[in-house]
């Protein structure tokens, strides 16, 4: 996948230096995303926004996101380029840092952006880096990512995109979100709490079975009882999950095929 974004290097203090558009943009995303996420969110995920304490008004540094990711559970994030391969995003997870692309996208695109921007990995993602069992599940994740064959990683990244990207969480005040593709973005925000969506309680192995296309709102969720859960399935033999999907064959797509 082409992409007309480029990442922004930092100079050699370690400072990303941003025009003043792009810190614009940045609030513009963040001020509406607070509003939307507020009763919706997962209450780890709010704790994590609360420790951040993520800027309105410019781009954070991700010297400052490391301060806190690191005191909260050893992480750390990685400035890459807007693409990089799977052997990139395997090798950094197994080494506790998460990739954070560093460039922010267009007006234009305020709404859904394909390739994950920095509003996507930091606000999205970070916030549940702060909790020691999604740093586990997501560390594990990516040490089995490493030695896995490119048909398993298939199979990995449709668990990964149903639990890290797209998961719901029940509570005992309803459902709520903790997927970072989910909460970076409005339209998925409101759409997967709605009447439209089908949603699904989570097994590992039916997620792994499910197609998905990054280029629309989703059509199903699965739905965790218990954040503890992922904690579980990273202590679990999650490459003899993969082998049993594998065998059990994909579901029909419960989306359109994607136009040429």
């Amino acid at each position: 996948m082409s992409t007309r974004y480029v990442a922004r290097e930092p100079d050699a203090a370690g400072i990303i230096h941003y025009p003043e558009d792009d810190h614009a943009v940045w609030h513009t995303l963040i001020e509406r995303q607070l509003k939307l996420v507020e009763g919706r969110a997962c209450q780890a995920y709010l704790d994590g926004i609360e420790r951040l304490q993520l800027p309105h008004e410019h781009i954070p540094q991700l010297a400052d996101i490391n301060r806190v990711l690191h005191a909260s559970t050893g992480w750390q994030v990685a400035a890459v380029p807007a693409l990089i391969p799977f052997d990139t995003f395997f090798r950094l997870l197994a080494d506790k840092r998460f990739p954070v692309a560093t460039f922010i996208r267009h007006r234009d695109e305020l709404d859904y952006l394909q390739e994950p921007d920095i509003f996507h990995e930091i606000f999205g993602h970070c916030p549940m880096l702060t909790q020691p069992w999604f740093a586990e599940f997501t560390h594990t994740y990516g040490k089995l990512g490493l030695t896995a064959s490119k048909e398993q990683r298939v199979y990995l990244a449709r668990l990964y995109w149903l639990t890290v990207e797209f998961g719901l969480l029940n509570t005992p005040e309803g459902l709520r979100i903790y997927g970072g593709g989910i909460l970076s973005s409005p339209k998925e925000t409101l759409h997967c709490l709605s009447d439209v969506p089908e949603r699904q309680p989570f097994d590992p192995v039916e997620a792994m079975r499910t197609p998905y296309r990054i280029d629309i709102l989703q059509p199903l969720y699965f739905v965790l009882d218990d954040l503890e859960r992922l904690r579980q399935l990273a202590r679990e033999d999650i490459m003899a999950l993969q082998q049993q999907a594998q065998a059990l064959g994909l579901h029909a797509p419960k989306f359109p095929p994607k136009a040429a």
